[in-house]
Order: structure tokens, then C-alpha cells, then sequence
């Protein structure tokens, strides 16, 4: 599939899959399901699903020090922790609220990537970015939904939330295991982000409550997909675009989440949040178009 090798297309679909993400997560909470069991809901679905479509493939998956390392870090910092964070903070703040925390991780990320001297987009790419990042500032203080202004607390909850994710997407590209298949590393990773989050389960509640999943199928059914998806394509955008690049899918799910958010979860917003909103937008055309541009240089 010709999308499969362009980095556009994939921060698109990738970063739409994120945003619905997070309205999902809102009525999961809704539900009475909690945070802890949704997020075991995500990893499981994605993993289970795309080991399935590892091994339909006839490859099988390989399992060693290296790899192991590589699931327990990924798992730690790219999903387990940051998705209990995220869903915790989405009662508090409004999941468009929250999903704009999402658009701080590029930023971290090019630091990041600068200091471990990775590849790093061009002129108009770092512009990209930091238009991006001044729209989030200016979400940022607008401080949530109108007329429930978001706790401290959960803002600086919210403001970890994409420090992690770029410490993650920089770990993933420093210690990839040589020859891996996305699609495994993506499983794998997933599975045991699954694994982790059963202790956790039961020390939150005591118990491993099933019995809200079962009142709303259809959305498990449809957060199975979205994450499935997600992350089928999250680790080949990886490969394919870079780390920089990759986090900005924050950007697409940010503002996903914000217009489903608003049409179909009764949350509202100030004039200044959607000024910010356009602005990030901006950002992420300008770093598509700096993307493109790299890729005709490479060729």
C-alpha cells in the first residue's frame, strides 16, 4: 500500500486513530469503567490483533534480552503510564482539553532527539513545530472547558503526559532492535503494557471489574479498532518518518479530539482554544510540507 511509505499520510491516519482515543475514553469513564481497565482494554485489543496479523503474515515473532528490554521500556514509558494519565485527566480537563497536551510532545521530542543527536526536520520543520507548540500555549491557558476550569493539579498531570511520550518515542528509535518488524515491536509492546497493568488493577480496586465492558460492547468493539489501527501504523511511522515526526500525531489527535469532543460529548470551549486549535493546524502543514520536501531531497 503506497500510504504504508508516506510519513503525511501516516501522521494523518495515525493521529486520527489517537483522537478518537480519547472521546472513547471519556465515555468509558462515563460507563463506570475505570481508567486502569480501559487502558488494559486498549493494549490488549491492539496486542492481541496485531499478533494475530504477525503470525497470518507466516513470520514468527522473535523473543530475546534485547527484545524483552525493548517491550518492558516501551510498555513503561510509551503506553502503561502515559495512558493512566491520560484517562485519568480526561474527567477532569474534557478529552479535547487533554488531547492538546498531546501537541507539547514534539517539542520535548526535538530537544530530546537534538540531545541524542538524531535526525532532526529542517528550518521550515522546526518552524512547523514551534508555531505548533505557541497554539498549545495558548490552549494551555485558556485552562479547560468554559465554565469548568481545570485543577492545577490535573494541568500539570496533563503536562507530564507529553514529556513521557517523547521520552518514549526517542527510546524507541535509540534501541530498536535491529530487523525488527514494526508490527511485532508494536504487538509485543502492547502485551506487556497488558501485563504491567493487571497488578495495577487490582491494587486500584481490589478487583477486576468486567462487568461495565459488558454494558457498552459497541465501544469496546470500536476502541479495539481505533487502537488497532493506531498502532499498526504508529511503529511504521516511526520507521518511516522519524521521532520528531512521529510525535507530532499529537497535533491530528489534538484537534480530533477536540471537534468530537464538542459535536458529540456537550463539551465547549473558548475562542481562544480553537484560535490555538487553527494554529496548531498550521504547524502540522507546515511540518507536512517540510517532510515532503526532505523526502525529495533523499530521493
Amino acid at each position: 500500500m503506497p500510504f504504508l511509505n508516506s510519513a503525511p499520510a501516516l501522521l494523518v491516519l495515525t493521529g486520527a486513530f489517537l483522537g478518537l482515543t480519547l472521546p472513547f475514553g471519556k465515555l468509558a469513564f462515563g460507563a463506570g469503567i475505570t481508567p486502569a481497565v480501559w487502558a488494559f482494554v486498549i493494549s490488549t485489543g491492539a496486542g492481541v490483533v496485531l499478533l494475530l496479523a504477525f503470525l497470518a503474515m507466516g513470520k514468527r515473532p522473535l523473543l530475546n534480552g534485547r527484545m524483552a528490554r525493548y517491550y518492558l521500556v516501551t510498555a513503561l514509558i510509551s503506553y502503561a503510564i502515559p495512558n493512566l494519565m491520560t484517562l485519568s485527566a480526561i474527567p477532569h480537563l474534557g478529552s479535547g482539553f487533554t488531547g492538546i497536551m498531546y501537541t507539547l510532545s514534539p517539542v520535548f521530542t526535538l530537544l530530546l532527539s537534538m540531545l541524542f543527536k538524531i535526525k532532526r526536520p529542517n528550518m521550515l520543520g522546526l518552524l512547523g513545530i514551534f508555531t505548533g507548540f505557541a497554539g498549545a500555549v495558548l490552549v494551555g491557558f485558556t485552562r479547560g472547558q468554559v465554565g469548568q476550569p481545570a485543577e492545577p493539579f490535573w494541568v500539570v498531570v496533563g503536562l507530564l503526559i507529553p514529556v513521557l511520550l517523547a521520552l518514549g518515542n526517542v527510546y524507541r528509535t535509540v534501541d530498536w532492535p535491529q530487523g525488527a518488524d514494526p508490527t511485532e515491536l508494536a504487538a509485543g509492546s502492547h502485551l506487556t503494557t497488558a501485563l504491567l497493568l493487571i497488578p495495577v488493577i487490582f491494587y486500584a480496586s481490589g478487583s477486576f471489574a468486567v462487568e461495565p465492558l459488558g454494558n457498552v460492547p459497541w465501544l469496546v468493539v470500536a476502541q479495539v479498532l481505533a487502537s488497532t489501527c493506531m498502532f499498526a501504523l504508529y511503529f511504521r511511522l516511526q520507521a518511516v518518518g522519524g521521532p520528531v515526526y512521529l510525535s507530532q500525531i499529537g497535533y491530528v489527535g489534538a484537534a480530533v479530539a477536540l471537534i468530537a469532543g464538542t459535536l458529540f460529548l456537550g463539551e465547549s470551549y473558548q475562542l481562544a482554544t480553537w484560535a490555538g486549535a487553527v494554529i496548531i493546524t498550521i504547524g502540522v502543514l507546515m511540518t507536512t510540507k517540510a517532510q515532503r520536501m526532505a523526502a525529495k531531497v533523499t530521493a
